[in-house]
């Protein structure tokens, strides 16, 4: 705390605390063996201390609680209250007296004053009170800047000014990771660190999506119809633990149609944090807005829509898939199917599928036989241009279960 002393003694008074929760004070335990010098003294002395709890003496347990002897330190997204009061010391009375208060960050100063109206006149023993709030959002350096102005009864303006430093603390440490599944969805891994020196309790962890996505939480499993966290009931992050959060994100239907809008860098959302701590002060941060960078296709895109798990041994089966134009042009494509070793594929190959729009999609049946048992790989799949005279080859499009008639009649 750095305090401008006045040049004369000034009429008026300035106070200024931190208002904070309190504390649970905890007594370190001094023991010894009885054989020692000191004997039963050390043992007695915890015993007739007010501040251990009965017959817990040596576990530092604390039933006491103390008041914050300075500002201490602030954590981001915490709310920074304080009292300040300006009392009149002076037998005479005081007038037009003014308080002001500032916060002076790195970045901005905010004016926190409750009121800019001056106080006509204060008289002997009597104070101004003032208690002012403001959600922490930057880390750092803060000062607290109080001024107090006023007139005395001989027309003389005064004025005086303190200045009160505080550290403002990073509580959580956040850490994004992105997943790209064959489908447009989007998996999101959070993983939050408490890296506080006290535990806090999670009160809610959420994603806020774009406007681009649905989000599904999958940090609850459903038992008997009920939803239960996969953290427990009492979700404690205690300090230097991590915890991971996982959230599927899927493309709203009228952006999913478009193939050219969901790719390059898009955005995700922004994650939102509230938690506990102490005595239930509340806290919360929300990130910037989550980026990933989204999957390039190229010019065409093939995905699969419906394929079965399984299939029988030289019987055919039925795929579905989607064909989608990402590029800016309109395309006439040809199909050809091509055999490998074990897939053989059942239809006419060198079909034409007509043309093409920009950001337009089409469905197509296919049909399928394998001749060998076995995880078989789906491929020999051409897109051939007619425009451009490009081909486009699809291999590995997917896996299938190939299996023996018999054994799957017997299972």
């Amino acid at each position: 705390m750095d305090v401008n002393q006045p040049k004369q003694e000034h009429l008026l008074a300035l106070k200024v605390m931190r208002l904070t929760k309190p504390t649970l004070f905890t007594n370190v335990p001094v023991t010894c063996e009885e054989r020692d010098l000191p004997g039963d003294l050390f043992n007695q002395l915890m015993k007739e201390d007010p501040s251990t709890v009965k017959g817990a003496e040596t576990l530092m347990l604390g039933e006491m609680l103390t008041l914050p002897q300075n500002f201490g330190n602030i954590f981001l997204g915490e709310t920074f209250s304080s009292y300040i009061s300006v009392h009149n010391d002076s037998n005479q009375v005081v007038k037009d007296i003014l308080v002001k208060a500032d916060l002076q960050t790195s970045s901005q100063r905010l004016n926190l004053s409750a009121s800019s109206a001056a106080v006509a006149e204060l008289k002997p023993d009597c104070c101004i009170d003032d208690v002012i709030h403001h959600e922490v959002k930057e880390i750092g350096t803060h000062i607290l800047v109080c001024a107090v102005s006023y007139t005395t009864q001989a027309g003389e303006k005064m004025y005086f000014r303190k200045f009160f430093k505080f550290q403002v603390l990073k509580p959580l440490d956040v850490k994004t990771k992105f997943y790209n599944a064959e489908t447009d969805e989007v998996f999101l891994e959070a993983q939050i660190q408490n890296i506080t020196t006290s535990p806090m309790f999670m009160e809610k962890v959420s994603l806020e999506p774009s406007i681009m996505y649905n989000v599904a939480e999958l940090n609850t499993v459903n038992k008997a119809g009920e939803s239960i966290s996969t953290f427990g009931s009492r979700t404690y992050l205690q300090p230097m633990d991590t915890r991971q959060y996982l959230y599927c994100l899927k493309p709203k239907q009228e952006f999913a149609e478009k193939a050219g809008v969901i790719k390059g860098v898009t955005v995700i959302g922004k994650l939102d944090i509230v938690w506990k701590t102490n005595l239930g002060e509340r806290g919360r941060l929300q990130t910037s807005q989550l980026q990933r960078m989204a999957p390039g296709y190229g010019d065409v895109r093939l995905s699969l829509e419906t394929i079965p798990d399984t299939v029988n041994l030289e019987e055919p089966f039925d795929i579905t898939c989607k064909i989608t134009n990402c590029s800016e042009r309109t395309m006439d494509l040809i199909l050809e199917m091509c055999n490998t070793n074990s897939i053989h594929w059942c239809g006419v190959s060198g079909r034409q599928l007509g043309k093409l729009h920009p950001s337009s999609s089409l469905h197509l049946a296919l049909t399928l036989l394998s001749s060998v048992q076995g995880l078989q790989s789906v491929s020999g799949l051409r897109l051939t241009d007619t425009f451009l005279k490009r081909t486009y080859e699809y291999d590995d499009i997917a896996q299938v279960c190939v299996v023996s008639s018999e054994v799957k009649e017997e299972s």
